[in-house]
């Protein structure tokens, strides 16, 4: 059984990180990054890439639902939002990833988030930017236009992608922040928000192609079994990465500061550097790995 938030509150949580906790984390961030580099790194339509791993997270998620908790029901307006808001997530991820490399992408999905949850926060709730905030999202920012100075011929189009899709990651972490209190259980609601999120997407993703196109590496190309089920059991494992990342988080998060967990989960840009760096050959250079740092420290601070 998932813990829900009343459990949650009622344990004692230490004020530093558990080795166990540290490590569970760090693991969950390095499951993240190695979906996002094999959704860039596929080699074929980075929709259908997306599309497979959308699947994959989805029978994952449904697997493990009949044995938890149930979501409130206050908290299924905020799921069927949180599936609205994946769709346009994985939209933009896979056009981001079509256009530029992980270094570039990655890291302007991931560390911007962060900056615009505090200035919705400051608009909308009239919280006031303190000085450690403030030097934060100096740190993002300089590292988003250092970035931007070390483009490719050709990416510049996907920072648009990148940074709109930070918003909608802010839009909806502040959505399911809210939902999660609200349904008791977490867990459960996460599974859902996997679950809930794959039929609108692929629908989306595939919009041009149908589902078939899930067997074959490109929309155009002739089907193979052995391909076919290839692609699709990356796509499980991808999906299983993914839903992995989050509950390992959410562990993590009953057993040490939910702060200190998710500047840690930062580390997942770091992870996605270096694993395109090792497995695409992406070379992004001093300034871009100076770039990546300054954002992955600020996106830290902020958490």
């Amino acid at each position: 059984m998932a813990p829900d938030l009343a459990s949650v509150a009622c344990c004692q949580v230490p004020d530093h990180v558990p080795a166990l906790a540290f490590a569970a984390v760090v693991l969950g961030a390095l499951l993240h990054a190695c979906w996002n580099v094999s959704v860039r790194g596929g080699g074929g339509d980075r929709r259908l890439d997306t599309a497979r791993l959308v699947f994959g997270s989805a029978l994952c998620a449904l697997a493990l639902l009949p044995w938890m908790r149930q979501p409130a029901l206050p908290a299924w307006p905020h799921l069927a939002l949180s599936g609205g808001l994946h769709v346009a997530y994985f939209a933009l991820l896979a056009a981001a990833y079509a256009r530029a490399r992980v270094a570039v992408s990655y890291p302007l999905m991931r560390g911007v988030a962060p900056v615009v949850v505090v200035l919705a926060a400051i608009a909308w709730f009239g919280e006031a930017l303190r000085p450690a905030q403030a030097a934060a999202v100096a740190a993002v920012a300089g590292g988003v236009l250092l970035l931007r100075a070390r483009l490719l011929p050709g990416e510049s189009r996907a920072v648009a992608y990148a940074l709109a899709n930070s918003a909608v990651i802010a839009a909806y972490t502040l959505n399911d922040a809210q939902g999660a209190r609200l349904s008791h259980a977490p867990m459960a609601y996460a599974l859902w928000s996997f679950a809930l999120t794959a039929l609108p997407t692929m629908a989306w993703l595939l919009r041009d192609s149908g589902p078939r196109a899930l067997l074959r590496s490109r929309p155009d190309s002739a089907p193979h079994a052995r391909q076919a089920l290839r692609l699709l059991l990356r796509g499980v494992g991808g999906g299983a990465s993914s839903v992995a990342s989050y509950a390992l988080a959410l562990w993590a998060m009953t057993r040490a500061p939910v702060g200190q967990v998710a500047a840690l989960r930062e580390t997942s840009m770091l992870f996605g550097v270096l694993l395109a760096w090792a497995l695409l050959g992406e070379r992004p250079g001093r300034r871009a790995l100076l770039a990546v740092l300054l954002i992955a420290a600020g996106a830290a601070a902020l958490a």
